[in-house]
């Protein structure tokens, strides 16, 4: 499946462009998010309300809006995606994307891209045949990029031949086996902590932390759509599942470690939830208003990270925590990293300036011992993604070692 996915589906000018409409229907159903371009000669053949209306998101068509390229939307549209898919790719279009020429917004896109691109060619059978067309497509192919199609059957001119379109099913199948073939992570066990824990008071009142668990559900996605077995242990937030992902659902310290010793061994763990330091001796009864507020006795609670990356023989081959500081950050980070006996710390500032608790950006640092890794501000599926892929980065030199 193909949920959390992004794809940034190129739709140019011809008759197959019927198909893409159909395309991205079945992109969805498969839990696919699709965002269009459209060339000026696919809005002969489809509108861009059509589009819109089955991606559910905005359809681009202008290389020159301004609005747009204020903010480098050509860039930004191909950053955001997880696969380019061109379908139909024209003759010409395929031909623009080999010489590099960008005299549109698909084809700017294409060529400032670094993301992988699937092409799903359509074109009339003596073009395809064409010796300049064969060579274009034989060179993007060396380029690493991949094409499902052209199949043989009948094509627009009441002729017959190789030149169709792939049908959208086949595309989406197609789609899903570059995900499954890139799944760096696939035989990996993931462990997430996510959110806040609440430490009751009393049968009604707790205390707890501004935490909302974007962060680490947005890891523990990440590592999903790498192909790991992920388990989330989550606490209280208003965040969704993640597709993909085992969640177990706690509320307060202890019962996240016991959920989290449950899932050991594990291959790796990051344990990104805001756990509380503190609990409070619980009251069997509702505290009552008696003048003078009563008097909360606080003990400690277990420290999740610390007892995960000390757990012997059942320790993950790579624990990474966060620091979430208001001053001092690396300087604090690094000292967590050897405190807790974790490989990775991740520091962050949560200060109120920073706006990081419930917002949907972070500013990160990775410190692993060696060196300090200022990431810049990224979203926080932006981190998750980045750190997912640091982590297969990792297994990858352990297996070569």
């Amino acid at each position: 499946m193909l949920h959390g996915r992004r794809i940034l589906l190129v739709i140019a000018g011809g008759i197959a462009a019927y198909k893409s409409l159909e395309l991205i229907r079945r992109l969805r159903e498969r839990g696919a998010a699709v965002r269009c371009v459209m060339t000026a000669a696919a809005q002969r053949f489809v509108t861009p309300l059509a589009a819109q209306t089955l991606s559910a998101d905005r359809v681009y068509t202008d290389l020159f809006s301004l609005t747009e390229e204020n903010e480098m939307g050509h860039l930004r549209l191909s950053q955001e995606a997880d696969l380019i898919v061109v379908a139909p790719a024209t003759a010409d279009l395929i031909a623009k994307l080999v010489a590099g020429l960008a005299d549109d917004l698909a084809s700017t896109v294409l060529i400032a891209s670094d993301k992988p691109i699937l092409l799903a060619p359509a074109m009339n059978t003596r073009m395809w045949a064409n010796a300049a067309t064969q060579a274009n497509v034989a060179l993007l192919e060396k380029r690493g990029v991949t094409r499902i199609g052209p199949e043989a059957g009948p094509l627009a001119e009441a002729e017959s031949g190789v030149g169709r379109m792939a049908e959208p099913d086949a595309i989406a199948n197609a789609v899903e086996a570059h995900f499954v073939a890139h799944a760096a992570l696939r035989g990996r066990k993931a462990l997430v902590t996510s959110g806040p824990t609440e430490e009751a008071i009393d049968p009604v009142r707790y205390i707890a932390n501004r935490s909302s668990g974007k962060q680490g559900h947005a890891i523990a996605a990440a590592l999903a759509r790498l192909g790991a077995d992920t388990v989330l242990v989550s606490g209280p937030t208003r965040e969704a599942d993640p597709p993909g992902v085992r969640v177990i659902h706690v509320r307060s310290a202890r019962e996240m470690l016991a959920a989290c010793e449950a899932q050991l061994p594990a291959d790796v763990a990051v344990c990104a939830a805001a756990v509380a330091d503190w609990r409070v001796e619980t009251a069997a009864q509702k505290l009552k208003k008696k003048g003078a507020p009563p008097a909360l006795k606080l003990v400690e609670n277990p420290d999740i990270l610390a007892t995960v990356a000390r757990a012997g023989n059942r320790r993950p081959r790579l624990v990474v925590g966060f620091a979430a500081e208001t001053e001092n950050l690396v300087a604090a980070a690094q000292e967590k990293r050897v405190k807790k006996g974790c490989d990775w710390i991740l520091a962050n500032d949560v200060s109120a300036a920073s706006g990081v608790f419930g917002g949907g950006s972070n500013d990160v640092r990775l410190v692993d011992g060696r060196s300090v890794e200022a990431w810049g501000r990224l979203s926080k599926r932006d981190v998750g993604e980045r750190l997912a892929a640091r982590i297969a980065q990792f297994f990858d030199r352990k297996a070569a070692e």
